[in-house]
């Protein structure tokens, strides 16, 4: 018999990783054989040694997902379960993403993301609507990122509206890189998960990666390209319409938005929403929902977005 303890930051800390009722901790406990406590922002183990062991490692890595993203799903669980003690994953667990950040597999996490990730892999138009913090970008750039180190397509095209609260362009500062970077930076942000900054800047010097406002897609063809869409609520249906006539052979266009968050002027018709009646139907199109189950931001996300919703119809009526 053998024990061990780990040391954790705050009481927060614990909740995240026992999971709603125990969830996560039930399951670590009965998959393993061992006894878990807690007392002091401590985790206490005792049994075998070395189910103890991997109880440690359990925990260890959960601990490094939740200081990451704030929330550990039970399918995370499950993974890293299976993982520290070399059991395969049982039918229709969720498939990684085949690509590693920083000795991690990046993979869906919520089964909306799963819908979301397999619609990717299965058809060449993907719109994707969900509230902040559920991965529509994240994801769909990873997917990209995976597609271009396979040589699947030539180049990843990363691609947003110029529009946020009230500012045009014209009136930043700066030249027009300057001005545009502040719209892409959510992109560059998602980009620099997969691939560290020389890589980055390597590939966009040979052009195998494009970041551009969307107002510079016009009169374009994209051959063999993954092209990416994001705060697609914020075109205008003119906008939409030129983006998706982009799309040349071998090419995979994914867009996506939150239609809760459109920043157009009032009486303009948002592109996104407008799309989503026209292509139902239309043969290689697919529409994936992310819901607040999907956030995995910090676990207050969840929260946040589920107050304001709550919060508009009071404020309508």
């Amino acid at each position: 018999m053998s024990e061990a303890t780990i040391p954790l930051a705050d009481s927060g800390s614990l909740l995240t990783l026992f999971g709603t009722r125990d969830q996560h901790l039930r399951k670590i406990r009965d998959s393993l054989g061992v006894a878990v406590s807690s007392r002091d922002d401590r985790i206490h183990i005792e049994g075998q040694d070395e189910a103890v062991a991997h109880a440690t490692e359990v925990f260890e890595q959960l601990k490094t997902i939740a200081d990451r993203y704030g929330v550990v799903s039970p399918d995370e669980v499950n993974r890293v379960l299976a993982h520290v003690t070399g059991q395969a994953l049982a039918a229709g667990e969720h498939q990684p993403i085949e690509m590693q950040h920083a000795g991690r597999a990046i993979r869906p996490r919520t089964p909306g993301q799963v819908r979301y990730v397999d619609a990717m892999r299965n058809h060449d138009l993907v719109f994707c609507i969900g509230p902040a913090g559920t991965g529509k970008t994240y994801l769909a750039v990873a997917m990209a990122v995976q597609a271009l180190k396979q040589e699947v397509i030539r180049k990843i095209v990363l691609v947003r509206p110029a529009v946020e609260a009230g500012e045009s362009l014209g009136y930043l500062p700066g030249d027009l890189q300057a001005k545009i970077n502040p719209y892409l930076r959510p992109l560059l942000d998602a980009l620099r998960e997969m691939m560290d900054y020389d890589q980055i800047r390597l590939y966009t010097e040979q052009d195998l990666i494009e970041m551009i406002p969307l107002a510079y897609m016009r009169g374009r063809t994209l051959n063999d390209a993954f092209v990416i869409l994001d705060e697609a609520q914020n075109t205008t249906v003119a906008q939409m319409k030129m983006f998706l006539t982009r799309m040349g052979l071998g090419t995979k266009m994914v867009v996506s938005g939150d239609t809760t968050q459109v920043d157009l002027p009032n009486h303009t018709r948002s592109g996104l929403i407008d799309a989503l009646h026209r292509l139902q139907g239309i043969e290689g199109f697919k529409h994936t929902t992310l819901q607040n189950e999907d956030i995995v931001r910090h676990r207050l996300v969840q929260d946040i977005v589920r107050a304001y919703e709550e919060e508009e119809p009071r404020r309508r009526r």
